[in-house]
């Protein structure tokens, strides 16, 4: 097949290309430039997506010998993801822009590209498996062998088009065989740290950076009795199970901490309480996608709301005609806030496969 290699700069992807070599594929490297903030450049970049990750990505073609190009997707990357993430912070949201980013330019935009210049698939080092039934159907996105490194939640956005024409080499792997694979392969990105921090904020500072973009929309902080505690600048400033920061002079009257528990961005209303008050049993949610047959009607599922987070069984009522989906738990989750994914997951004796996803938009204790 003729395959895009979507070389970030780090060390799965530059595995992924080399195993999507080895099996006889005729690959091609693509680095996205996504951002033209020249603080991208510096050294020791937390982020991902800088100029030394490009070039780290050209080295490694050039050590496959396969042809390496570098797509400017900065404008599209603006509007679907950054624009996208202020947007959901100015509404009370928590966003996850890495989850955007791999839904609207890894695949979508990327695959879209890629087809239309005829290549049949795109290779990512995503640690995620995809694994074919034995009826010979669309075959079925799975957890990668590493839990510690499993990333299906940020894939559990895609459509079932988009992973028709996915691959993923190094979910079979854990991660330290393949910092091992690259060593022995010479490539020198083999130590590579990985990358973390929102790539788009180079300073790690995501409350200036939403300060500038959205500007000053006072508000209150109030218990939840409706005590006004202070004056806020923004709910930019706040999400939801937050603890720290939240600058109230006033103790609770139990002595116990305050967490942020709801955000009306409508009235600029932060409330807080208890981390009791944080448990939620019931999730709704909305803009559904759907990766598996069984992701219909009323089923019994495990659901995961965070890149890192806990996995709980849950009943799943879901409407595809309303585009909407209520989850039920089994046990509360905490800290689960509008904005976040939901990904529901079947498990199976040969790994957790992915049912589809839908964006939560609100809970119920």
């Amino acid at each position: 097949m003729r395959v895009l290699a979507a070389m970030s700069g780090g060390v799965d992807s530059a595995v992924a290309a080399s195993r999507a070599v080895a099996a006889g594929h005729e690959v091609v490297g693509v680095h996205l430039a996504l951002s033209r903030d020249p603080q991208s450049v510096r050294e020791s970049s937390r982020g991902c997506c800088s100029l030394e990750d490009s070039a780290d990505a050209r080295r490694v073609c050039d050590k496959l010998g396969i042809p390496f190009y570098v797509w400017d997707f900065s404008d599209r990357f603006k509007e679907d993801v950054i624009d996208d993430f202020i947007d959901s912070y100015a509404i009370g949201e928590t966003p996850n822009p890495c989850l955007r980013c791999n839904e609207k330019i890894k695949f979508a935009a990327l695959l879209e590209r890629g087809i239309a210049l005829g290549f049949d698939a795109v290779v990512t080092g995503h640690y995620a498996r995809l694994t074919q039934p034995a009826d010979g159907g669309d075959g079925y996105l799975r957890r990668g062998v590493d839990m510690n490194k499993d990333q299906s939640y940020v894939l559990g956005v895609l459509g079932a088009h988009e992973i028709a024409h996915c691959m993923f080499p190094v979910g079979d792997t854990v991660k330290p065989e393949i910092r091992e694979e690259a060593a022995a392969s010479g490539f020198s990105v083999a130590k590579k740290p990985d990358s973390y921090d929102i790539c788009f904020i180079p300073d790690g500072n995501t409350q200036a950076f939403l300060g500038r973009h959205i500007g000053l929309r006072p508000g209150m902080i109030v218990d939840r009795e409706g005590t006004t505690l202070r004056e806020h600048a923004g709910v930019h400033e706040f999400t939801i199970g937050q603890r720290k920061g939240l600058d109230i002079k006033e103790p609770a009257t139990d002595g116990r901490p305050r967490y942020v528990t709801d955000i009306d961005a409508a009235t600029g209303t932060v409330t807080v309480g208890s981390r009791e008050d944080l448990e939620v049993g019931v999730i709704h949610a909305d803009r559904l996608k759907f990766l598996h047959p069984a992701m219909d009607g009323e089923l019994d599922c495990e659901v995961q709301v965070r890149a890192h987070g806990g996995v709980v069984k849950c009943h799943a009522r879901i409407d595809r005609t309303a585009d909407t989906m209520r989850l039920d738990l089994a046990e509360p989750l905490s800290g689960v806030a509008r904005g976040q994914a939901a990904v529901l997951y079947l498990p199976d004796p040969d790994g957790d496969i992915v049912l589809g996803s839908g964006t939560i938009c609100g809970t119920e204790a």
